[in-house]
């Protein structure tokens, strides 16, 4: 009897090899077509990883990465020690937080109320005016902002004098605790539409029986929206903003350096351009290489912070 117990195991640890194999034979020609993309995902998101190495040297280029200086954890005591990071980190979350609160409820209330639209001509009208703003360029975006809010003939300043808000203009561009307002407003009059797309493809699936059964029921717009839509596309925004709580650290710097100047720097400098301007401008790769270590470590644990909330609420998990 022991031999008959003992190979046992494995037998069905053979089982499951051969049905494995067997599954990626019948499946080769998926494989093959996926092969190019994970290569790529390899050269351009894996070995760049080696990089970090640099973090913990006085990386200088004239030298190859292995015959560097190694000062281990000098450039992260040196980041955390630094008053101007602590700065620049408060506005790097207040700017994302405010981003990812405004850039979701907006485009899902957008999404909502266009679904709603019976008018096939106008929805699509209304649809294809609001994606729009997505392929303009910040530079162009940042150019009409300024223009916008510019104390000279500026339409906005026009208008608030207009209505008799104020005597004079104001001068928003030069105003730190305005900064993250505008940022915020503008990133969402460029993204609202694009972002508003992968709800109205959710809100596409639903099963329309479900209307149709709660129509019977005398139930109306709103109470369709509230019972219906919304549940039906829960998952899609959790999943949605389970990944953008993993981009609070890092937000970019496009608008903030576009929109930025020196009068509201204490407001507009983010991570990524601290660590431009005192990292890779200044010649200190180690230094700025220490930061984009920072941003993607924090980002990883709110994944995994914000995917462990929402499992323990909802038995449900994204990853």
């Amino acid at each position: 009897m022991k031999p008959l117990t003992e190979s046992a195991p494995q037998t069905g640890t053979t089982q499951r090899k051969n049905r494995f194999w067997f599954k990626a034979f019948q499946q080769r020609y998926l494989y093959l077509m996926s092969l190019p993309f994970v290569i790529w995902i390899v050269i351009f998101s894996y070995v760049p990883v080696w990089g970090w190495l640099t973090a913990f040297q006085n990386y200088k280029p004239k030298d190859s990465i292995f015959n560097q200086n190694w000062v281990g954890l000098d450039n992260f005591i040196e980041l955390f020690q630094d008053e101007r990071f602590y700065i620049v980190l408060r506005n790097t979350l207040a700017m994302s937080t405010m981003g990812l609160i405004v850039g979701f409820t907006v485009p899902v209330i957008f999404a909502l109320l266009l679904n709603e639209m019976r008018g096939q001509f106008f929805k699509r009208s209304v649809q294809t005016i609001s994606y729009l703003p997505h392929f303009v360029s910040w530079v162009v975006v940042a150019g009409i902002v300024s223009k916008m809010l510019s104390t000279d003939g500026g339409a906005v300043n026009q208008l608030l004098m207009w209505l008799g808000i104020i005597d004079a203009p104001i001068q928003f561009m030069a105003k730190g605790e305005m900064f993250w307002g505008i940022v915020t407003l503008s990133d969402l009059w460029k993204e609202m539409g694009w972002n508003s797309i992968i709800f109205l493809a959710a809100m596409a699936g639903i099963d329309p029986e479900l209307y149709e059964a709660s129509t019977v029921d005398g139930a109306g717009r709103f109470r369709k929206m509230w019972h219906i839509t919304l549940p039906g596309i829960r998952t899609t925004f959790m999943v949605l903003f389970i990944l953008s709580i993993g981009h609070l650290i890092s937000i970019g710097y496009e608008k903030q350096f576009l929109l930025g100047n020196p009068l509201v720097s204490d407001y507009s400098e983010v991570l990524d351009l601290y660590a431009l301007k005192y990292g890779i401008q200044m010649g200190r790769y180690s230094y700025g290489t220490a930061i984009g270590i920072f941003n993607s470590v924090v980002s990883i644990l709110l994944v995994f912070v914000a995917n462990g909330i929402y499992k323990r609420v909802t038995k449900e998990s994204i990853i």
